[in-house]
């Protein structure tokens, strides 16, 4: 990989570094996984057969929010939320690069020892 290319890498992976830490959390995952219907849902069905407080799970998911990995949709007096799949897309893309570096990284170091 070129040096340039290699620094394009970097920059996303840094612009993607608050996405990455939201993902770092289970209570945050467990949201996401009930997000992951593509439906709106409320804070209330969010908590439901939960030990999460409401509180809690606002806080969480603001935090998800500002990572651009959810969305907000305000109806009235209830705030309503659904993923975005674009987020996770571009994460997966950045994690997909880290791994093909580490590849050819690896396959150098490969082609060097049997050498």
């Amino acid at each position: 990989m070129s040096t340039k290319n290699r620094e394009k890498v970097i920059r996303q992976f840094h612009r993607q570094a608050p996405l990455f830490s939201a993902l770092g959390d289970p209570s945050r995952i467990d949201l996401l996984m009930k997000l992951s219907d593509g439906k709106l849902h409320s804070i209330t069905e969010l908590t439901e057969g939960t030990s999460v407080s409401r509180q809690a799970v606002t806080k969480h998911l603001r935090i998800l929010e500002d990572a651009s990995l959810i969305r907000g949709i305000r109806k009235g007096r209830e705030s309503l939320f659904r993923i975005e799949p674009r987020s996770l897309d571009e994460a997966k893309y950045t994690l997909d690069e880290i791994s093909r570096q580490w590849d050819q990284a690896l396959s150098r170091l490969k082609a060097f020892v049997e050498e």
